[in-house]
């Protein structure tokens, strides 16, 4: 079964590179990937978003309508993509900064308060990775194992001093899951 993610935030926040971690994972599991950047002019403080496909299968198209779940870093993320989450999909959302309500009762919401658990672990920059380990938890597509290896062999060498840290990051998303709320 076909399995659809877009993740999106501002730029700095790590969207593409959550979305080149779960694609590493998912590899590094045997399966078809499909990973597809989108970002504004803007090095920092424009949008980001990249959609990722996992598959048993071979992918017909890196372009989706309606993808399985969003994870969605800030208010115009949520405003663009809580519409298209298909009904039954999840979204997951950085309760730290986005304040636009979730106002679907099709889709299962997971509020994790993501910049928070990252200040927490004295690395702001770590909010999408928690928000990667939520995803996972909540829709387990890839294990951490493979999230653990596509980040070692993945981080650049500048960062690769927080692999560790990341780690930790992703376990405390992995923590939220069981406080998803149904919208009503």
């Amino acid at each position: 079964m076909q399995t659809e993610v877009v993740i999106s935030g501002f730029g700095g926040q790590g969207a593409l590179f959550a979305g080149q971690v779960l694609a590493h994972a998912a590899l590094h599991q045997g399966m078809e990937v499909s990973w597809l950047p989108s970002y504004g002019p803007e090095m920092r403080g424009g949008t980001a978003h990249c959609i990722v496909i996992l598959s048993p299968e071979p992918i017909a198209s890196p372009i989706v309508r309606n993808p399985q779940a969003a994870v969605v870093m800030n208010n115009p993320s949520m405003i663009r993509y809580q519409p298209l989450v298909r009904p039954g999909g999840l979204l997951v959302v950085n309760a730290s900064l986005v304040t636009e309500p979730a106002a679907r009762a099709d889709v299962r919401v997971l509020q994790v308060p993501a910049s928070e658990i990252a200040d927490e672990l004295g690395e702001p920059r770590l909010l999408n990775v928690v928000l990667l380990g939520a995803l996972l938890a909540a829709l387990p597509i890839v294990n951490r194992d493979s999230i653990s290896s596509a980040l070692q062999a993945h981080l650049p060498e500048r960062h690769r001093h927080l692999w560790e840290k990341n780690l930790q990051a992703f376990d405390r998303g992995a923590s939220f899951p069981a406080r998803i709320i149904e919208v009503a």
